[in-house]
């Protein structure tokens, strides 16, 4: 990851996160952390456990964060990121838990004193993974549109396109979904589960040709040994099976509600 990747990253996150860059520059950012930020990154509970007992001033740290030592005043101190720094790896890990769910609005440009409908979409983003000796993982975006049921593939990439917002924009409102998000979850892994069983999965018939020409080789060499060798026969039967046995895990990245203009998708 490059240093200029980092620092568009960690201006991404705050600014997501609405805290303000008091100051930015190529290689330096000064960010006042928010109330809850500063609870994620300061490690601060007995500061914030007096504040709320006592009703004080909330005062959040402000971090000064540092991605190219050769573009910042000689006087300014703060913390170098890189991509091995402590600091980036709890940015990543905090973006990771804040990231689980979203909920975003599409801004129309020229839309004032028109009141536009904006219809509900369920949106998952989920890994599946094929295993045995070999892994391979493929990604998926599905969108469903929580009124009609339309489902849509590649969805991050579709809404990625388009002017979104954390706010409900002016001159719009929202409609009610038909479906329920639970039930369009429901429908959403259905849908999953319907392509992988359609899927051509020589793979695991590869595999277990595999499997099943190590475990004869694994039996050839036991044939003639000892009862007391038998318990380490099936401990190396078991460790076998742990590494042909085809399956495949789908598990959920992160997912939202976007709420969309009818023809945004």
């Amino acid at each position: 990851m490059k240093q200029q990747e980092i620092h568009q990253f960690l201006k991404q996150f705050f600014q997501a996160n609405d805290c303000e860059l008091i100051e930015e520059n190529e290689g330096y950012m000064i960010v006042q952390l928010t109330i809850d930020l500063d609870k994620e990154l300061m490690n601060r509970p007995f500061y914030w456990h007096y504040v709320e007992k006592t009703g004080g001033v909330p005062n959040p740290a402000r971090l000064t964060l540092i991605t190219d030592p050769n573009k910042v005043p000689q006087d300014l101190k703060g913390e170098l990121i890189h991509f091995g720094s402590p600091r980036l790896h709890q940015l990543f890990s905090c973006a990771k838990r804040l990231s689980g769910y979203i909920r975003l609005y599409e801004n129309i440009p020229g839309q004032k004193n028109m009141h536009t409908p904006l219809r509900p979409w369920l949106s998952m983003n989920v890994k599946i993974s094929y295993q045995c000796d070999r892994k391979r993982d493929v990604f998926r975006s599905i969108g469903l549109q929580l009124i009609n049921g339309q489902l849509v593939d590649n969805f991050h990439q579709t809404v990625n396109k388009l002017n979104l917002s954390a706010k409900i924009p002016d001159y719009a409102f929202t409609l009610s979904p038909l479906i329920m998000p639970k039930s369009g979850m429901i429908r959403i892994e259905n849908t999953i589960k319907q392509t992988i069983l359609q899927e051509d999965h020589q793979w695991a018939e590869e595999a277990k040709g595999r499997w099943s020409k190590d475990l004869k080789l694994l039996e050839h060499f036991y044939e003639d040994a000892e009862e007391d060798r038998m318990e380490s026969l099936e401990i190396e039967r078991l460790a076998l099976k742990e590494q042909y046995e085809p399956k495949i895990n789908v598990s959920i990245i992160n997912g939202g509600l976007f709420y969309l203009a009818s023809d945004a998708v």
